[in-house]
Order: structure tokens, then C-alpha cells, then sequence
């Protein structure tokens, strides 16, 4: 179960490539949020009552819901609904995608380290190389700031990585990229004004 979860992460992270609205970003968003509370729940080696309300309430409620429904409220407000109009042609981000992961395949394999997972340190090194990709490719500052939430996602899967036997650096690691997110959201994402969504238009 825990190998399809992951799989299916992944997969999330392939389809912002030819993903074309902002929705369709915010939906995958909120699934990586559910599919990042289950790989946790799967891979914590101490499960107690503690862990799993701390997981559920940061993963699932924040993650699945607070955050995508911010980004839905900064999607309104700036009145943008598509990204490629400012961004590098999905067929083009795919290629690049494929090459990012056959890198953090390879990367992953490469650690000699018994105590790291191979799989969670690839998938977190493409989650990593997703969201830089992201913020890269295009101009819209939305797309930047999901890229930031994206590269938020590699970070918790880096504590996975080195943490399945630590469960409290698990929590850290999920208290980190929570703290980002909202600071993020709560303290940029929401101060845009309507229409003004390009890098290109931002003065000192």
C-alpha cells in the first residue's frame, strides 16, 4: 500500500506539466496533502494515538484543505485561471520532468547510506526538482507560490527519508513546512491585488 501511495505522488507531480489551470493545480495540491498523511501513517514506526491525530491534523486539514483553499482565494482575487499562457509548453516541462526523475533515480541509488530510504530520497529529490522547475518556467507569481508549496512536499519526504525509525523529526519536518506554507500564503499570496499576477509588473 505504501509503494502505491508513493507511485501515485509521483504521478501528482507529472501532471503539473500538462496541467493548463490553476484549479486543476490546487486539486493536486490537496491530493499530495492526502497522499502525504497516508505515506506517513504507513511509514511511522511508533503509531499512537498522538502521532496520529498531530498527522492528521497537519496533513490532512491543513494541507488538503487550509492551504488549497487559500490558493483558491488568491486565484479569485488576482483573476487568473490559466498558466500557460505565461509559462514553457507543457510537452517541453514533461521531457524535462522525465530527466528530473531518471536523475533523482539515479542520485537516490548512488547514497550509500543504509539508514536512508532509496525510495522516499528519490521521490523527494523529484519533488524537489518539480518545484524548482515550477518556479523557473513560468511567470506567474501563483504558479511560483505553488511551486514553493510543492518544494515544501520534498522537504517532508526528506524527513521521511531519514526519519521512518524518528517520528518526532517527522513532526518537525511537517511543523516546518506548514509554518512556510501559511507564512507564504498568509502573508504574500493573499496581499496580491487583482490583476496583478506577473513578475514582470512588480516595482521596488
Amino acid at each position: 500500500m505504501l509503494n502505491y501511495l508513493i507511485i501515485l505522488f509521483a504521478v501528482t507531480l507529472i501532471y503539473f506539466a500538462s496541467a493548463e489551470r490553476l484549479i486543476i493545480y490546487i486539486n493536486m495540491l490537496a491530493l499530495q496533502g492526502l497522499l502525504l498523511g497516508g505515506i506517513a501513517v504507513f511509514e511511522l514506526s511508533e503509531i499512537n494515538t498522538g502521532n496520529l491525530l498531530f498527522i492528521s491534523a497537519e496533513t490532512l486539514l491543513i494541507k488538503s484543505i487550509l492551504v488549497p483553499w487559500l490558493l483558491f482565494r488568491i486565484t479569485k482575487r488576482s483573476g487568473v485561471e490559466k498558466v500557460h499562457r505565461q509559462a514553457m509548453p507543457g510537452f517541453y516541462q514533461l521531457l524535462f520532468l522525465i530527466a528530473g526523475l531518471l536523475i533523482s533515480v539515479t542520485v537516490a541509488n548512488s547514497i550509500p547510506n543504509p539508514y536512508i530510504n532509496t525510495i522516499f530520497m528519490a521521490v523527494a529529490l523529484f519533488t524537489l526538482f518539480t518545484g524548482l522547475l515550477l518556479i523557473v518556467t513560468h511567470k506567474l507569481i501563483i504558479s511560483h507560490l505553488t511551486g514553493f508549496l510543492i518544494i515544501e512536499n520534498a522537504v517532508f519526504l526528506f524527513s521521511l527519508a531519514v526519519g521512518n525509525e524518528m517520528p518526532m523529526l517527522i513532526n518537525i519536518g511537517i511543523l516546518l513546512d506548514i509554518f512556510v506554507g501559511v507564512l507564504i500564503l498568509g502573508f504574500f499570496g493573499l496581499r496580491l491585488k487583482p490583476r496583478t499576477n506577473e513578475l514582470t509588473i512588480l516595482k521596488d
